[in-house]
């Protein structure tokens, strides 16, 4: 078919699922996931309220706004993660006493103590990816690049340091 008689529409059709790189991400995303499941199954976790307490696990006591600015979520998407892990004894919620529009979250020690326990997830991408640890480092690198880069384009979200 010659370039005239070509379907001027289908120069707008999207590339084949395989080949769209937000798609592997994606998917990578979910295998991740996956391979946590088994070891978060066992700590009473979903992969959402692990990465809650990894932030408060890093930075301590933090606002629910805080917490939402670090993983990219609404502040209304994270607050029945944290009524859950709440009920669950791993952290506590508070009102800021200088600012009582802000509620402090902070863990417990039982939330703390499960910091020691959680440390295997990295071990289990490692074995599932059969990647070296400098190979995810390089890729983990290059993906928040990317994903940094594309933020500062549309805004929405300063990444944490």
């Amino acid at each position: 078919m010659t370039q005239s008689n070509a379907d001027p529409a289908a120069a707008n059709d999207p590339p084949p699922l395989h080949d769209q790189l937000c798609y592997a991400i994606y998917t990578a995303g979910i295998a991740i996931q996956r391979a946590y499941k088994p070891l978060l199954d066992e700590l009473g976790l979903t992969y959402p309220q692990y990465l809650v307490l990894n932030v408060l696990w890093r930075d301590g006591d933090q606002t629910v706004g805080a917490i939402a600015q670090a993983l990219a979520l609404e502040s209304s998407t994270l607050t029945p993660l944290l009524k859950r892990l709440e009920a669950g004894g791993l952290l506590s919620r508070t009102r800021n006493r200088d600012n009582e529009r802000q509620v402090v979250v902070s863990l417990t020690e039982e939330g703390q103590a499960l910091k020691h326990r959680a440390g295997c997830l990295s071990d289990t991408l490692l074995a599932a990816s059969t990647q070296t640890p400098q190979e995810l480092a390089a890729l983990n690198r290059d993906v928040r690049y990317l994903r940094n880069a594309i933020y500062s384009q549309i805004g929405g979200w300063d990444a944490p340091a």
